[in-house]
């Protein structure tokens, strides 16, 4: 597998506009191709990077499904279809390609879309020198193993009390089972002002965080969000676009 780079936190905070800006400066900068996993049940993150996912693990999974059970892929195991019908689901971009996994469209264990993900994962991630996997909020993609070691795992949050202790948590509840990253980052979004938060040094000792960047409220992201704008269409110049080159090349990518 190639680099991993897995983003979570507090819902509400921007973790999926964080991964759209990193696959995206990742590719200006010549790491490419990438592979852009969206593990979040309510996948938009295809709309932050101006394409469109039509199938995702959880719809193929329902198909599959139906169609073994109408006998229309006789002579091929439920397993075999479903790896093709995930295979189709992958949308292919220039310097990237993005698999969704969805929501479950129909009554069943959610774990066993999620195995099929780490499954494919875990096959089609080799031909990939980069991934960033934006999961949903909280620990749960990786707490299920989905990818089995992460070199740089990033925590985002805004910068309210709330947050923080959101930081924490999840920080003490990686240990506690035991997830495996090379690096942790914590990114504290959408901060008003310039100075950066005096409370710093103390999330740093107790996270140990290999790092911590702030990145500004910024009026355009709004601004794109609110009309649908996809990321790609960021000026270089735009202050949250050159947070992220900043933290790539604290990262040495």
């Amino acid at each position: 597998m190639g680099y991993l780079i897995a983003i979570t936190g507090k819902g509400g905070t921007g973790k999926t506009t964080i991964a759209g800006l990193i696959v995206l400066r990742m590719i200006a900068r010549g790491c490419s191709p990438v592979l852009a996993v969206d593990a979040d049940p309510n996948t938009c993150l295809d709309a932050a990077l101006g394409v469109q996912v039509k199938k995702t693990i959880g719809s193929v999974r329902e198909e599959a499904k139906e169609a073994a059970g109408q006998g229309i892929a006789s002579g091929i195991s439920k397993q075999r279809l479903l790896e093709l019908k995930i295979a189709e689901s992958l949308v292919e971009a220039k310097d990237f390609d993005l698999i969704a996994m969805g929501r479950p469209e129909g009554p069943g264990c959610y774990c066993y879309a999620n195995n099929i993900l780490k499954s494919i994962l875990s096959e089609i991630s080799s031909q990939y020198p980069y991934i960033v996997l934006d999961n949903e909020a909280g620990l749960e993609n990786l707490s299920r193993r989905i990818v089995q070691t992460v070199d740089l795992m990033i925590i985002v949050t805004d910068p309210s009390k709330r947050g923080l202790e959101t930081v924490y948590r999840l920080h003490k509840l990686a240990k506690e089972i035991s997830i495996v990253y090379g690096k942790l980052g914590i990114i504290i979004n959408r901060l008003r002002g310039r100075e950066f938060p005096t409370y710093v040094s103390d999330l740093i000792n107790r996270t140990k965080a290999d790092y911590v960047f702030s990145i500004p409220d910024d009026e355009q992201l709004v601004e794109f969000a609110e009309n649908g704008i996809d990321l790609m269409s960021l000026p270089q110049e735009n202050k949250v676009v050159s947070m992220i080159d900043k933290l790539l090349n604290e990262i040495r990518l």
